[in-house]
């Protein structure tokens, strides 16, 4: 037999790394360190001849005595030890599962940890999976599946699945229960995901029940919505890499590998997800967009489809739009109470504007929908103008930009300035003309919310002067900026405690004068291994006061801004990031990581 081991990527996709290049054959060893993500390998090579009981006790789940009393019992009941041990509690399923694995000389993977590919698990249709309770759960290599068994000495099974997908097999060992939890997801993934047409468009729901030839396709697109949406993934990328066609999951601000789509099956997948926005099936040179509206397990969905023609052939990226997922209020946002201070003084002014600025994915909307929703009351009349209009908010007028219609920034904005608003939000200030119509609006009595794609708050009132704006009427109508970034926060599970030394801090341009006691990510089951769950933003509030103004009327550098406001109380982005460091919510990498100070090891 050829040494060798299986690497387990994160994701659940599986690479064969045969020790000296030779082909990989029968039960292979896996290091204790590389089980992290669910897969146990047995200790030596299986044999089918030796009784499961003496491998529950070789591996220490039961002692020898309870095991002899177990035989007895189950020689009184018509049953088999095992179970007798299952039922009584002194073996666990897992424990069971662990046992019949090393009896074969096969690996155990625990489905509760384990990442499942979609497009593996989608190759035996449920039915099948259910009947001889085995599933696909990764690909080895091109050739072969990783298929997870309740009883691994079922070979029609084994045959079946083969014929069926056209792959060999490689076998490994799960729980009853956890197989079974697995089919019943992939299930629920094929069924709640449905249709639904927009509230405000004649969008044509589309019919989900297709012909026998196209429900495996159907199901697959299903399902990995449904993973995405289940996941809190913001977006969902297929993109073609000449061969099959690579899917993967943006979570956390992160791009995580998901799955990959045979070649075969491309086209399909594509095609699949056009019809659903509506789009046209036989264009394949131009980009296009689309949107459709989804019910999930229960709750509204938008999806926002943008098809790239590449040298590969159509990708796809699915903007999803949750607002169940999305946290619209200012308590829970992340601002210290300095920072929020400032900002809601700002906002609650009867007039004025207000800006937030960060590069695209940084929570700029969500910012500004939790000022929205603070004032949103019967006394006010409150319009947005929005491309696109992410999410609905009850008794806000919101309205949708519509380009090929004449409906931009710039002319609906002039629209609703006199349809007697109190509050005004912008989407984004794109070019001069909707910039200055801003401006006068916030000089003309209202208060104006809006985004600016700049990467800190003093920039944003140098980039407007640099638009054309007079520099006299950027000072007078800006009251505050804020700058924004989203970090990932660390497991609370499995972070590790670490002393960041000060002098280090300092060399990175930080303001530390003594060393910092702080979180780095280790990865567990709770987290994906990737030692974060969740995200919270560090931000930058500038007050604009009357130094500041005169010295964007001077039209002095954004340097000379920026230490102005800091010598007046504003915390820089990265001081921020180290004070949530400081109090162990996120690690000094995913802060260098997200302002790009350098300082990620």
């Amino acid at each position: 037999m050829n040494e060798g081991r299986i690497t387990y990527e994160r994701q659940g996709r599986l690479r064969a790394v045969p020790a000296d290049g030779a082909p990989l054959e029968g039960a292979l060893a896996l290091e204790e360190d590389q089980a992290w993500n669910g897969v146990i390998a047995p200790t030596r090579r299986g044999s089918s001849n030796r009784f499961l009981t003496d491998v529950i006790v070789e591996l220490g789940l039961c002692s020898r005595e309870r095991v002899d009393e177990a035989i007895g019992a189950a020689k009184r009941a018509g049953t088999t030890p095992e179970q007798v041990l299952v039922a009584g509690a002194a073996l666990t399923p897992d424990g069971l599962a662990r046992a019949v694995a090393e009896r074969y000389g096969l690996d155990f993977i625990d489905l509760s940890v384990f990442s499942v590919d979609m497009t593996a698990a989608n190759l035996v249709n449920i039915t099948a999976a259910k009947r001889y309770e085995a599933l696909p759960v990764g690909f080895v290599d091109q050739r072969t599946l990783l298929v997870a068994m309740a009883d691994p000495a079922n070979v029609v099974a084994i045959d079946d699945i083969s014929i069926m997908t056209g792959y060999e097999v490689r076998q490994a060992v799960a729980t009853h229960e956890d197989i079974q939890s697995v089919i019943s997801r992939l299930s629920r993934f094929g069924d709640v995901v449905q249709s639904s047409a927009d509230a405000d468009e004649a969008v044509e729901v589309v019919d989900l029940r297709e012909s026998a030839d196209d429900a495996p396709i159907v199901r697959l697109v299903h399902q990995l919505v449904g993973q995405a949406v289940e996941a809190g993934a913001s977006d969902l990328h297929l993109a073609p890499d000449g061969q099959d066609l690579r899917v993967r999951l943006r979570i956390d601000g992160v791009l995580s590998e998901l799955t990959t789509i045979p070649r075969r099956m491309t086209a399909g997948v594509v095609s699949r997800i056009k019809i659903m926005a509506e789009l046209d099936i036989a264009e394949r040179r131009i980009p296009q967009d689309g949107r459709v509206g989804l019910t999930v397990d229960g709750h509204h969905v938008d999806l926002r489809i943008v098809t790239l023609p590449t040298v590969h052939g159509e990708g796809v990226v699915m903007r999803i739009l949750d607002k169940d997922a999305v946290v619209m209020d200012m308590e829970t946002l992340g601002m210290a109470t300095g920072e929020r201070e400032r900002f809601e003084r700002a906002f609650r002014q009867a007039y004025g504007c207000v800006l937030v600025t960060g590069p695209t994915g940084s929570g700029k909307s969500t910012s500004l929908y939790a000022a929205l929703t603070t004032l949103n009351t019967k006394e006010k009349n409150v319009i947005t103008i929005e491309d696109p209009v992410e999410y609905e908010l009850s008794g806000v007028t919101q309205i949708q930009v519509n380009a090929r219609s004449g409906l931009t920034f710039a002319t609906g904005l002039r629209s609703m300035v006199r349809a007697d608003p109190d509050v005004i939000m912008v989407g984004e200030i794109r070019d001069r003309e909707t910039a200055h119509i801003a401006i006068e609006s916030a000089l003309t009595g209202h208060l104006v919310l809006s985004t600016l794609h700049t990467n800190d708050a003093p920039t944003a009132l140098t980039r407007l002067v640099e638009m054309g704006i007079e520099p006299f009427l950027v000072a007078s109508a800006i009251d505050c900026v804020v700058a924004q970034r989203l970090v990932r926060t660390l497991c609370a599970h499995c972070k590790r405690r670490i002393i960041l030394p000060a002098e280090t801090l300092r060399e990175y341009g930080y303001h530390a004068a003594f060393d910092v006691e702080a979180y780095e990510p280790v990865g567990c089951k709770h987290c994906g291994q990737s030692g974060y769950k969740g995200r919270t933003g560090i931000y930058e509030v500038m007050s604009v006061t009357s130094e500041v103004r005169s010295l964007t009327i001077e039209r002095r550098s954004t340097d000379e801004i920026g230490e102005m406001a800091s010598s007046q109380g504003m915390r820089r982005l990265k001081d921020d990031g180290l004070e949530k460091v400081k109090q162990g919510r996120t690690s000094i990498a995913e802060v260098a990581r997200v302002c790009g100070t350098g300082l990620a090891g």
